[in-house]
């Protein structure tokens, strides 16, 4: 049986770890950090199963037994964890489980860099922060257009890397922060409307969109 008011503890704890600490540079320049292992597994996939010359109707369903893989394997994990964490003093490694999951330091470390180098630096400074957020070309944007690109992706990220997250580990504890994870993760890699994509990412976009149906409209309404 689930037990919501132990996630809700275990969760502000996390959050307030991950707000103190963030991701240190120190530990994952040693150890892979367990979403660039996720999509490094998604790139295997991708290889192995997306083939250039397949017909639309196999590569989607290629991409289906992909993102349900994913599913499985991130689920299995988390309830894994889940189960061995019933020990004493388990819930210590739980909320440093779910801190690594969540990027309200490093999303904040980020913006906030934006407005010191548009502060400093004007806007070469401004532009150059802000390349390190967005996916565009800053080159042509004036210091209100930097502005805004901040805030914007601030916006977005926070509902991807903080809200959405930290909504599932509420509710279904770490097999839900770690199936979320992983469909962002691959929805970011290869849920783009694009020829080698569009069939075989259809799956982790798809169910990318019904996993922040509810988060992205809670965190809409917070952040308004």
């Amino acid at each position: 049986m689930l037990d919501v008011s132990h996630h809700l503890w275990i969760l502000a704890a996390a959050l307030l770890l991950d707000a103190m600490v963030g991701d240190p540079p120190w530990l994952w320049r040693r150890l892979p950090h367990p979403v660039a292992l996720a999509g490094r597994l998604i790139g295997w996939l991708d290889r192995r199963l997306n083939h250039d010359g397949d017909a639309p109707i196999r590569r989607r369903a290629a991409g289906i037994a992909a993102t349900l893989l994913l599913v499985l394997l991130a689920g299995g994990i988390g309830w894994g964890l889940s189960v061995l964490l019933h020990v004493p003093f388990g819930w210590v490694l739980e909320i440093v489980i779910a801190a690594i999951f969540l990027a309200q330091r490093s999303l904040h470390d980020h913006v906030a860099a934006v407005a010191a180098a548009c502060e400093l630096e004007r806007l070469e400074g401004g532009r150059r922060a802000v390349s390190m957020i967005v996916g565009r070309d800053p080159q042509s944007l004036d210091m209100a257009g930097v502005c805004r690109a901040a805030i914007e992706s601030d916006a977005e990220n926070y509902s991807d890397g903080v809200f959405a997250p930290a909504f599932w580990f509420a509710l279904l504890g770490l097999p839900g922060i770690l199936v979320y994870k992983a469909v962002n993760t691959a929805d970011s890699m290869i849920g783009h409307r694009t020829a080698r994509h569009e069939a075989f990412g259809w799956a982790s976009a798809r169910l990318d969109d019904v996993l922040n149906l509810v988060p992205a409209r809670l965190c809409g309404a917070l952040l308004a």
